[in-house]
């Protein structure tokens, strides 16, 4: 019996899964932003490319190559939490409220607050430690960003 226990013990651990690109995993959370609401318009993805692009100094090609794939990651995505783990591990804390906020900027996209993408934007900063205050003041920063924009055009 204690050679049974012995060998359990033996026995080599589960190896952790590697970690996932961070590139896709910013770039599948916000297609989920964007698509929480069942409409992925041609504002939200243009927002996404944009963010996508200066985020990341990437080129039209890259962007949507990474497009793509995130697209491809969100179609078949039965849980979020390796994303968001990417998230956890690979950002610095400024880095993850910056990230709420590029969420916010893809949910404003269209000029319209769903109840659906203002509850996933709370879980996600759950998720990757950002505050409830960090959170609320992304969306202040990102809103007052937004009356700017309206307000020069």
């Amino acid at each position: 019996m204690f050679r049974q226990l012995m060998n359990l013990l033996a026995l080599p651990t589960p190896e952790r899964p590697p970690p996932q690109d961070l590139r896709v995993a910013v770039s599948m959370l916000l297609i989920e932003a964007a698509c929480r609401d069942d409409v992925f318009g041609p504002e939200e993805r243009a927002v996404i490319a944009q963010l996508l692009t200066e985020k990341f100094s990437l080129s039209k090609e890259e962007c949507a190559n990474l497009l793509k794939s995130a697209e491809a990651a969100s179609a078949n995505v039965v849980q979020i939490h390796p994303y968001t783990r990417a998230v956890f591990e690979q950002m610095t804390p400024d880095e993850r409220v910056n990230l709420i906020e590029m969420l916010w900027e893809v949910v404003y996209a269209d000029g319209v607050l769903d109840p659906e993408e203002d509850a996933l934007i709370r879980r996600l900063g759950a998720l990757i430690y950002v505050t409830d205050r960090d959170r609320v003041l992304a969306r202040q920063r990102v809103l007052a960003r937004l009356r700017t924009r309206s307000e020069g055009s």
